[in-house]
């Protein structure tokens, strides 16, 4: 495989629920976004600056507040709050999650850009396939960075795991929409796709998609009823 050429790409552990959070850019331009922002915003931005990137956006995979902020289990979290308060940038949050986000994190219409499942953004050569996947909440999405002659990264936030998936038994979720995610839009992925899940909820923090279509449970399923069937559904 030849090296990456122009792909910034950072996993960085936080928080108290195995969260991962990603710094994802283009070395030439120096521009970088930060993937779902939260419990320890400084350091993530502190990090960007010392590798000589400047965040110019953030990307939420979806509204939970282990992820983007707020408050739940006990636990006051920063997040996008935190992160506008210091570096004032656009979130690319998708349409239907867009709603749900400010609600979660008080901020406001004007900071948000709403996307549609497909919509691309482009930093230097790299770019970032917006990825509607419904399941785990109306409007989680999965980030693919494409980088030319090099597999895709596939930052999969809480819909695949290494292993596993997200939970839909939460207000939100949609037992039948994670199926068509999964086995539709995520498996349709090339099999040398590098999978980067929300939290680290297996040995390893990354795999290919090949190994989870091949090992998981939730990708190996052939129908919706034996998916369905799977969940206690």
């Amino acid at each position: 495989m030849a090296p990456n050429r122009d792909l910034y790409f950072r996993q960085q552990p936080v928080g108290e629920m195995a969260n991962l959070a990603y710094l994802v850019g283009s070395r030439s331009s120096r521009e970088a976004l930060v993937v779902d922002p939260a419990w320890s915003v400084d350091p993530l931005l502190d990090l960007a600056e010392a590798d000589g990137m400047v965040v110019v956006g953030a990307l939420a995979t979806h509204y939970h507040q282990d992820h983007v902020g707020g408050q739940i289990f006990g636990f006051d979290i920063e997040g996008l709050a935190r992160l506008l308060a210091r570096n004032p940038v656009k979130v690319h949050v998708n349409d239907a999650e867009a709603d749900g986000l400010r609600r979660i994190t008080g901020v406001s219409e004007s900071d948000l850009e709403r996307h549609r499942g497909g919509d691309v953004l482009a930093l230097g050569e790299i770019r970032v396939r917006l990825l509607h996947t419904p399941g785990h909440t109306p409007g989680s999405q999965c980030f693919l960075v494409e980088e030319a002659g090099q597999p895709a990264r596939l930052v999969s936030g809480d819909t695949l795991f290494l292993g596993s998936c997200g939970r839909v038994d939460l207000p939100g979720s949609d037992p039948e929409a994670m199926y068509h995610s999964l086995n539709g839009t995520l498996k349709r992925l090339p099999d040398d796709t590098l999978v980067y899940p929300g939290h680290l909820y297996a040995p390893e923090a990354s795999g290919t998609l090949g190994e989870q279509k091949r090992s998981n449970p939730y990708l190996r399923v052939s129908s919706l009823e034996q998916f369905l069937g799977f969940m206690g559904r």
